[in-house]
Formats: structure tokens, sequence, C-alpha cells
């Protein structure tokens, strides 16, 4: 039992190296990071209820898997050919693809479900005589 917890402990450690590498060395994860924290912060001004906090946090945890994905992607591609090669063009760019539909379906959701309330909030905040 004492070796599965830590052979469990070692797991985590190693997974978070891996979320540190792609925060050090992936520009978009910086920028799915902020916007995420963005829809964390304006979900939380709007008080929207939790069904679509749980829809909000899937979407969020999709497009960062996709990321993560996409980055082991391409490393394992540039160990695999560290010249350029057509083939490994072609697996750089499905996976940059794959983010690239996440982060949109992720812009979407957001606005389908922030969308409404924020545009009532507003029209409410600039009725107020």
């Amino acid at each position: 039992m004492k070796s599965f917890i830590l052979s469990r402990i070692a797991a985590i450690g190693y997974a978070l190296r891996g979320w540190q590498y792609v925060l050090k060395t992936q520009r978009n994860a910086w920028i799915h990071s902020l916007i995420a924290a963005l829809v964390v912060i304006l979900g939380l001004w709007l008080k929207i209820g939790l069904h679509d906090w749980a829809i909000l946090v899937l979407t969020i945890a999709v497009v960062f898997t996709a990321e993560f994905i996409n980055t082991s992607i391409e490393a394992v591609v540039d160990l695999a050919s560290p010249k350029k090669h057509p083939l490994a063009k072609v697996g750089k760019d499905v996976g940059a693809g794959a983010v690239l539909i996440a982060a949109l379906a992720g812009v979407l959701i957001g606005l389908l479900i922030l969308g409404p309330p924020l545009w009532a909030k507003i029209t409410m905040l600039t009725t107020v005589p």
C-alpha cells in the first residue's frame, strides 16, 4: 500500500512538471489561462448557476487538454523527426487544429452561457435613472 501511495505522489509530481513545462514554453497556454481566469471572474460576477459552471469548467478543461496534448505531440514529433519532414508538419498542424477547434468551441460556449446574463447586467446598469 505504501508503494502504491508513493507511486501516486510521484505521478502527480510528473503531471505538475508537465503542466509547468506547458506554461513555460507555450505562449497560447498563457492566453488560455488569461481567458479562463476572465471567464471565472465574469461567472462569479454574474452569479451563474451550477449547471453553467459545470459546462464552463469542462470547456476550460477541454481547451487545456487539447493544448497539453498538442504540446506533447510537438515534442514527440521533434524527437522522432529532428529534420523537417512533410508528415511531421502534418502531425503538428493537426494537433494545432485540435486546439483551435477546442478554443473556438470554448468561445461559443462562453458566449452562450455568459452572453445573456452579461447583456442583462449591462442593460440594467445602463438604464438605471
